[in-house]
């Protein structure tokens, strides 16, 4: 005791109190059970554990823009129930694509690749990452993956169909094992047409190389379930949001296909001055936004179905259109609980999610059959959803040349009257639509502009078709009975772009509103003069119907002349002179110096128009 007191009293340090933990126990406690939580409640992304466990063996990825290659995906996974196997479709960019080659741990499994290409020969957006993926393992062993792919494109473009081609080669490069031959659809020509003629093949080759037998099973095969709310408080409900519920109310950057920035209407004017034709200049406010943009970018925007349209489908239908409800997939181990934003009313399903304009394809017809109490319009209805050349011809005629929606079918088709949930898990999503930004963010850093013509045309059955969103836009004004106007929007990057340096010359072609991306360019080249810079020459070619009635931004284009923006300015009219220029004829025609001045100089030579325009347009104007 002597030593251990006399060891307390001679100590000369201060006392150090015991330092308090920043996390207590309790406090580990609480971040522990909060990160299991988040962890439990995320979605998983090994779908290899996901398909093994529900004794799943197909598995379709899809790559796509505007739906198409999606809803291809998702008929492939629910043809596999025919064919004695199961599938699920999946979208890439919420999957650990380093699984593929656990897929050999499965027996008889097979991966499948809807694989669209956008762009100049781009993935789609949510097939960015596997393409990214692709590109970058060249170590990845994929000796036991089997694999199919078909690839969605337009020969009008360069670069056709790219990533089918590119998903297809790189896949047996890394080992894996094609079982059927590459599909490529064309959209330029008949692409549910291209579809069927693969699919038709592709499913004896898959049960020849695994040894099953089809099960002759061609009943539908429902997905989801219906489910009313009696009771359900309105907060809860979507009123067209595409994610985020309330996300219209509350804006939460950043701003993408997930959740698009509600921007205002500041403009909307008629850029023509005569004719039949409507052609718009609307402007977007960005403000406070933190969007930003470049010359060449394109504007992404969410239209809606008309209202007279969504009406008669419910008057026809013989449905409350302001019931609530919730489509639910029978799979409940699937990433994708609904076909649309749940729960909300058919009237908003309808408006805001589902696509009921385009001809349906031919799944949608084959599905739909059962409902038709008269037995001919049975037989035809399955007719056309055959392989069979005259069941391909009367689909030709009477759905896609007569440009018949599903609003046109019930119409003319009085005993055909399907269950309204099961039409609305049938169509395909309502899909954004692009335009290319007609204006430089150089100019107007917080306003996107818009350039595009109504589409109104009459149809062989002598019914008025307009485009969805053209019309949409055109019936945006500033002001709406004293709300202003918005535009749910967001940007996608483009590689169309000016040239990296100022002194580059430019040759811009763009008739009628392919004129939109260069009208950017152009105040981009003016404010670059404005700046002191040295600038290139700055060609433009630009083409329409007649000088009265199409010449679109007349006034700024000889104002971008005048002050020397533009170098020349070289316009066309094909129906304003009696006698049309062709290609060959004349060697001084400035389209000969043209292809000169790109092969000795290495101009940028820009063209904003689908190539079957260029080659009208090229052989009126040369």
């Amino acid at each position: 005791m002597t030593d251990m007191d006399s060891e307390t009293t001679t100590h000369t340090e201060p006392m150090v109190e015991e330092e308090t933990p920043l996390l207590s126990n309790l406090d580990l406690f609480l971040f522990s059970l909060i990160v299991g939580l988040v962890l439990l409640l995320a979605p998983c992304k090994c779908y290899f554990l996901s398909i093994s466990n529900q004794g799943k063996n197909i598995i379709v990825f899809y790559g796509s823009q505007t739906g198409t290659g999606e809803e291809f995906a998702n008929r492939l996974s629910k043809d596999a129930q025919r064919y004695g196997m199961k599938g699920m479709a999946a979208d890439p960019e919420e999957y650990d694509m380093g699984e593929l080659s656990r897929l050999s741990e499965i027996e008889n499994s097979l991966a499948i690749f809807c694989m669209a290409t956008y762009g100049e020969g781009d993935p789609t957006d949510n097939a960015q990452d596997f393409y990214d993926w692709l590109q970058e393992n060249d170590d990845e062993n994929l000796s036991g993956l089997n694999y199919t792919v078909f690839g969605l494109g337009n020969k009008t473009y360069e670069h056709y169909n790219s990533m089918g081609k590119y998903v297809d080669k790189r896949l047996e490069e890394l080992g894996a094992k094609r079982i059927f031959d590459l599909g490529l659809g064309d959209d330029d020509g008949n692409l549910e047409e291209d579809f069927i003629s693969w699919r038709e093949q592709f499913w004896p080759a898959v049960c020849e190389h695994f040894g099953v037998e089809a099960l002759g099973d061609d009943s539908s095969i429902r997905q989801y379930e219906l489910k009313v709310h009696t009771d359900m408080n309105m907060n809860k409900v979507y009123t067209g949001e595409i994610g985020r519920l309330k996300s219209f109310e509350v804006q939460k950057p950043p701003f993408d296909s997930k959740n698009p920035f509600l921007a205002t209407v500041t403009v909307n004017r008629k850029l023509n001055k005569a004719g039949d034709r409507h052609f718009m200049h609307l402007e977007l406010d960005i403000t406070g936004s933190k969007i930003r943009y470049e010359s060449g970018d394109h504007v992404a925007v969410f239209p809606t179905n008309e209202s007279a349209l969504v009406n008669k489908l419910g008057q026809i239908l013989g449905v409350d259109l302001d019931v609530v409800i919730s489509l639910n997939n029978l799979d409940e181990e699937s990433n994708k609980k609904h076909p649309f934003p749940c729960p909300t009313t058919y009237r908003t399903a309808l408006t805001h999610y589902l696509d009921i304009t385009h001809p349906p394809r031919t799944n949608v017809l084959y599905e739909l059959a059962q409902y038709a109490s008269d037995p001919k319009d049975q037989e035809n209805m399955r007719k056309m959803a055959s392989s069979s050349p005259e069941g391909k011809a009367l689909y030709q005629n009477w759905v896609l040349d007569a440009n018949r929606n599903i609003l046109a079918i019930l119409e003319d088709m009085p005993s055909l009257r399907p269950p309204v949930d099961h039409l609305c898990e049938l169509l395909p999503r309502l899909q954004a639509r692009y335009y290319s930004i007609a204006s430089s963010s150089k100019v107007h850093p917080n306003s996107i502009h818009i350039c595009a013509v109504l589409v109104e045309y009459t149809t062989k059955t002598g019914r008025v078709n307009l485009g969805v969103a053209t019309n949409w836009l055109k019936n945006k004004p500033v002001t709406d009975n004293g709300h202003k106007s918005t535009v749910p929007m967001y940007i996608r990057k483009s590689q169309f772009r000016l040239p990296f340096k100022a002194t580059n010359p430019v040759i811009m072609i763009g008739p009628g509103t392919g004129i939109a991306p260069f009208m950017g360019f152009i105040q981009e080249r003016g404010w670059l003069k404005e700046q002191g810079k040295e600038v290139g020459e700055t060609v433009m070619y630009f083409g329409c119907r007649y000088k009265n009635e199409d010449y679109i931004y007349q006034e700024e284009l000889e104002e971008a002349e005048k002050n020397k923006v533009l170098t020349q300015l070289h316009v066309a009219f094909s129906r304003d002179q009696e006698h049309k220029v062709r290609a060959g004829r004349h060697d001084t025609h400035p389209g000969h110096r043209l292809c000169q001045e790109t092969d000795d100089q290495g101009t940028l030579l820009a063209r904003c128009l689908e190539l079957k325009s260029l080659r009208l347009c090229f052989s009126r104007w040369f």
